[in-house]
């Protein structure tokens, strides 16, 4: 339905208020402290996501999230869609506190962003919090490997398509991973930042 891509935002944020709540909850210093690092960097994350979608949805001539989406061929600007896919995957990496932004592996409570929200966390409340994330890296996946399709599909070929995708952003994040120091906590907003400058050129090259 048209307006669906505000509503996919607001749900992203959802969770989040959720986990930080579920966080807030333990009275625990340490997941107090990786909460606040979480809303200070989603403060960021989000203008970028908002962006993108807005550059998609202006590109496409519509606020649905099918739309947005579909068919980038001949009419479509590779530029536009080059400045929206980096700025989606470094929100990616913010939003599913990935490298090099956020180590998932880390026992180094201070240097947790998103981890450390969930350190007094077992049992079913662990599972739902690991599943969710789950969720939300493949959404962000999936979002991705949309906007690089050229083409709209459907039936077998378009989940053979979409599944192919997901295993390429895999191996990207995982390259990405092993390749690169995760940054310090003074400069992730540096990087969160340009991808937030990437969405807003994106916007602008479609109001020309």
């Amino acid at each position: 339905f048209n307006g669906d891509a505000i509503l996919f935002a607001y749900l992203l944020g959802l969770s989040r208020f959720v986990t930080v709540c579920a966080a807030l909850d333990t009275g625990s210093s340490f997941e107090g402290m990786g909460a606040s690092r979480e809303v200070a960097f989603a403060s960021l994350a989000e203008p970028a996501l908002i962006l993108a979608l807005a550059s998609l949805a202006r590109h496409a001539g519509a606020l649905s999230l099918g739309p947005m989406f579909q068919d980038h061929g001949a009419h479509s600007s590779a530029a536009v869609l080059l400045l929206v896919a980096g700025s989606l995957f470094v929100v990616l990496l913010a939003e599913c506190s990935r490298m090099p932004i956020d180590d998932p592996n880390t026992h180094l409570e201070l240097t947790m962003i998103h981890e450390v929200m969930i350190l007094d966390h077992g049992g079913p409340d662990l599972a739902f919090i690991l599943y969710g994330a789950a969720l939300k890296l493949t959404l962000m996946s999936a979002l991705l490997v949309q906007l690089a399709l050229p083409l709209s599909m459907s039936g077998p070929a378009a989940w053979a398509a979409m599944a192919g995708g997901l295993a390429v952003v895999a191996v990207v994040i995982g390259l990405v991973e092993s390749s690169m120091a995760r940054v310090r906590l003074i400069h992730v907003p540096q990087l969160v930042v340009a991808s937030i400058c990437a969405a807003a050129f994106g916007l602008i090259l479609t109001l020309r």
